[in-house]
């Protein structure tokens, strides 16, 4: 198990940037896959990206080119950069940690994003 714990959300206008991290309680580095979710008012969680533990990365076409998702193994952090924000981009952004191999999963808390226009 680990423990998520997701900083960086706040207020921003539109065409802003924001960078989210979430720093993970142990060592990610060959176990997690790691993602980045969110939850707008009304609406399901989505998927907006996806770093494995080889670096290979995956964003929905909502977000792509827009941001991007980076890991650190030496800091147990993973990031989520956000540029060109848009109203639509307002939502709670999640963290989950995937066990590799395993149907096992951690999420943090969340960080509220709010982009106005």
């Amino acid at each position: 198990q680990v423990q998520l714990v997701e900083s960086g959300g706040g207020l921003v206008q539109a065409g802003g940037s924001l960078r989210l991290s979430c720093a993970a309680s142990r060592s990610i580095s060959s176990i997690y896959d790691m993602e980045w979710y969110r939850q707008a008012p009304g609406k399901q969680r989505e998927l907006a990206a996806v770093i494995t533990t080889g670096f290979s990365t995956n964003y929905a076409n909502s977000v792509k080119g827009r941001f991007t998702i980076s890991r650190d193994n030496a800091k147990n952090t993973v990031y989520l950069q956000m540029n060109s924000l848009k109203p639509e981009d307002t939502a709670v952004y999640y963290c989950r940690a995937r066990r590799i191999g395993s149907l096992a999963d951690d999420w943090g808390q969340g960080t509220q994003v709010t982009v106005s226009s």
